[in-house]
C-alpha cells in the first residue's frame, strides 16, 4: 500500500437504521477519499453485544450501496485488512493489549467490581492496580481473578494535536480518565479497537462527531505508546433538530431509510445532508454525487451545529427530481401510486408527466391527486373570473350537451362553446376544470385534467357535480 494513499473510514455501531449523522459522516469520509483518489473502507464496531439489533448490518450495507457511496472495503465485499468486523478480531486486540501492557501504556485492573464497571467508564480511577507487583498480578491471573484492562494515561502535562476543523486543541492530562480498554468478557471497548484497526487498516484521515474532540487525546497515547503515526482528524460538528437539541429518531424521520420511505430521492438526500455542516465556495446548491466529489474541501466544514430543516431539504430533493426523465420518475412513483386505490384505472403514465414538475418528495402524490376523491364546490366561486355555483348551474346543462358529442380538442370545444352562448373563455374553461375536478389547484389545466379522466369518467364526473349543487 502507497505510504501517499488517503484512506478514509466509516464505523457505525450496527445498531438500528443508518441515521443522518452517520450518512453525513460516510458521506464526507467517501467525498474525502475520492477527491483525492483515496480508498473509503467501512468497518462495523459492534464490540457493545448488548446493543446490537439483528440485520442491521444489512441495513448499513444496502443504505450505501443504494446512495451510491461505495466502498473500497467492508465485511461483505472483503479486503486485505480483514476482518471488518470488530467482533471477529478478539484475538487481534488481546494481542495488542498485552504489548501495550509491556509498553506501560496499559495494566491490569482486578478492583472489585471491576466486571461490572467493565461496560462504563468510572470517574477518576485511583491508579490503584498500577501499584500491584509482577508477582502480584500473576498470582491474581493464576487464580483466575476477573479483570479489565485500563489504559495507563500520564497525571502530568499536556496533551496537543490538531484537528482540521478546529486547530489545535489542548487537554491536561489529569482531565483524561485511564479509560477500559478491555472488558472482563475480553471485548475490546471503542477507546481501544478504534485505535487499533485504524492503524492496522492503514486510515489517514479519521472524521467522526465533535463529541470525540477531547477524547482525541487519550487515543493518541496509545499511538505514542506504540510509536505508531496518528491518522489527521476531522471532528463533524451535531446534526440539530433546533439550536437546543440533537436531531433524533423520536425528532422524527432521521434515518436514510425514512426519508426514502417518504419519497425522497438518494440524490436529494445526499445534496442536502453534504450541506449540513458544510459550504461550497460560490452560489450554486445543487450537486450530483460527482460533482460534490468534485467541490469538497475540508475548508469549508463549519465549526458550528447544522440545523436541520426538512423544508430546504424538499426544495433540494425537487431539483433533483426535476432532473429525472419522465420515465425515471414514473419509476419511482409507481411504489405510492400503488397505495392509492382511488388511482386504479387511470392512465399512470400520463399522470407521471402531469406530477413530474410539481413533486417535490413523491410522498406528495396523494396530496396532488387527492382532488380526485374530494370536490369543494366553494372552488366555482372565483371573483376574478366572476364565477360562481349560481353561474355553474346555469352553464353546466349546456356544456354538459356539448361535450357528449365532442370531447376531442377541450380547448377549442370550450372556446366555441363560450362564444356560441356568450360567456367568456376564461369562465367557461374554470366551471368545466372545477366540474371535473373538484379543485381549484391541480396538476394541469382544462385539457390536462380532460385528458386524463377522458370523455366516460369526465361526463359522469361533471354530471354528479351538477346534481349536487
Amino acid at each position: 500500500m502507497s505510504k501517499n494513499l488517503i484512506r478514509t473510514r466509516f464505523a457505525p455501531s450496527p445498531t438500528g437504521y443508518l441515521h443522518i449523522g452517520g450518512l453525513r459522516t460516510a458521506l464526507y469520509a467517501y467525498l474525502f477519499a475520492k477527491k483525492h483518489g483515496g480508498q473509503f473502507v467501512l468497518r462495523l464496531e459492534d464490540t457493545d453485544q448488548n446493543r446490537l439489533v439483528d440485520g442491521a448490518d444489512k441495513v448499513i450495507y444496502d443504505a450505501l450501496k443504494d446512495a451510491g457511496l461505495l466502498y473500497d472495503e467492508g465485511p461483505d465485499v472483503g479486503g486485505d485488512f480483514g476482518p471488518y468486523i470488530q467482533s471477529e478480531r478478539k484475538q487481534i486486540y488481546a494481542k495488542y493489549a498485552q504489548e501495550l501492557i509491556e509498553k506501560g501504556g496499559a495494566y491490569y485492573c482486578f478492583c472489585d467490581g471491576a466486571a461490572k464497571q467493565s461496560n462504563a467508564e468510572i470517574t477518576k480511577y485511583d491508579k490503584t492496580c498500577l501499584k500491584l507487583s509482577k508477582s502480584q498480578i500473576d498470582n491474581l491471573l493464576a487464580k483466575n481473578t476477573p479483570f479489565i484492562i485500563r489504559q495507563n494515561i500520564p497525571k502530568e502535562g499536556t496533551t496537543t494535536y490538531t484537528d482540521l476543523v478546529f486547530g489545535d486543541i489542548t487537554i491536561e492530562n489529569k482531565e483524561l480518565e485511564d479509560n477500559v480498554l478491555i472488558k472482563s468478557d475480553g471485548m475490546p471497548t471503542y477507546n481501544f479497537a478504534n485505535v487499533i484497526d485504524d492503524h492496522l487498516m492503514g486510515i489517514t484521515h479519521v472524521m467522526r462527531g465533535v463529541e470525540y474532540l477531547s477524547s482525541t487525546p487519550k487515543y493518541n497515547h496509545i499511538y505514542d505508546a506504540f510509536n505508531w503515526q496518528k491518522p489527521q482528524y476531522m471532528h463533524l460538528q451535531n446534526i440539530m433538530k433546533d439550536a437546543n437539541q440533537k436531531l433524533s429518531k423520536r425528532h422524527g424521520a432521521a434515518s436514510y431509510e425514512d426519508f426514502i420511505k417518504k419519497g425522497f430521492i438518494k440524490e436529494g438526500i445526499l445534496n442536502y445532508i453534504a450541506l449540513l455542516g458544510w459550504s461550497p465556495k460560490g452560489e450554486i446548491e445543487k450537486f450530483n454525487l460527482n460533482e460534490l466529489i468534485e467541490k469538497f474541501d475540508v475548508s469549508g466544514l463549519s465549526k458550528s451545529p447544522a440545523i436541520f430543516d426538512e423544508i430546504k431539504m424538499r426544495h433540494i430533493n425537487a431539483l433533483h427530481i426535476k432532473d429525472l426523465s419522465i420515465l425515471e420518475y414514473h419509476k419511482l412513483a409507481l411504489p405510492f401510486y400503488s397505495k392509492l386505490d382511488y388511482l386504479k384505472g387511470f392512465d399512470l403514465e400520463y399522470l407521471s408527466s402531469l406530477l413530474h414538475s410539481r413533486t417535490e418528495v413523491f410522498s406528495d402524490i396523494e396530496v396532488l391527486t387527492n382532488f380526485i376523491i374530494q370536490f369543494d364546490n366553494g372552488a366555482f366561486e372565483n371573483e376574478k373570473m366572476k364565477t360562481d355555483i349560481g353561474l355553474a348551474k346555469e352553464m353546466l346543462p349546456k356544456l354538459i350537451k356539448a361535450l357528449d358529442k365532442d370531447w376531442g380538442d377541450i380547448g377549442t370545444i370550450l372556446g366555441e362553446f363560450a362564444e356560441q352562448n356568450g360567456y367568456k373563455k376564461g369562465q367557461v374553461m374554470w366551471i368545466f376544470r372545477i366540474a371535473l375536478t373538484g379543485a381549484k389547484n391541480t396538476p394541469g389545466g382544462a385539457s390536462e385534467m380532460a385528458a386524463l379522466f377522458g370523455k366516460e369518467e369526465g361526463l359522469k364526473r361533471i354530471k354528479k357535480c351538477l346534481g349536487s349543487i
